[in-house]
């Protein structure tokens, strides 16, 4: 009887373990709370980068962008990418091989809608900006295929 309570409680023990663990919330430099967020952004904005959203192709602002400068984050302006390192595959995303400063951009896996990929976020205040693969030009093959709904613009530099 006794060795039959303490097997019961050793399998239900890895059960308590499990649901009693929480997920620390990640901390960033910038935060605002989802009903600033709101106000800030417009629909799709928030959208993209509050609800890890994705843009239709060919709908964004900078898909087919040629003029020479800097993209920002759309939610805190760090700098992001640089026209120097985009190029166009056709996706009707904008999509670079590699970012301004690598401690900008965070990298974390993406299981949705049954993939597996790398979900690229801003490292300042964590909004969604797309996704990086590793199948575009050389060298080091990255391309970070980024949401223009995520991104503002700044001419020059």
């Amino acid at each position: 009887m006794k060795r039959r309570r303490v097997i019961k409680g050793l399998a239900a023990m890895p059960l308590w373990f499990i649901t009693d663990r929480q997920d620390p919330v990640k901390r960033y430099p910038v935060e605002k709370t989802e009903a600033e967020w709101k106000r800030l952004l417009t629909p799709e904005q928030y959208f993209v980068t509050r609800q890890k959203g994705t843009e239709r192709a060919f709908s964004g602002k900078y898909w087919n962008n040629r003029e020479k400068g800097t993209y920002r984050c759309i939610c805190c302006g760090v700098e992001l990418f640089r026209t120097d390192a985009q190029f166009d595959t056709g996706s009707g995303w904008p999509t670079f091989s590699r970012g301004v400063n690598s401690r900008n951009l965070e990298e974390s896996t993406d299981t949705s809608y049954g993939m597996v990929r790398k979900e690229i976020a801003c490292s300042r205040c964590g909004a969604h900006l797309g996704h990086l693969t590793n199948d575009g030009p050389a060298p080091g093959k990255s391309k970070y295929t980024i949401n223009s709904a995520a991104l503002t613009f700044e001419k020059g530099r």
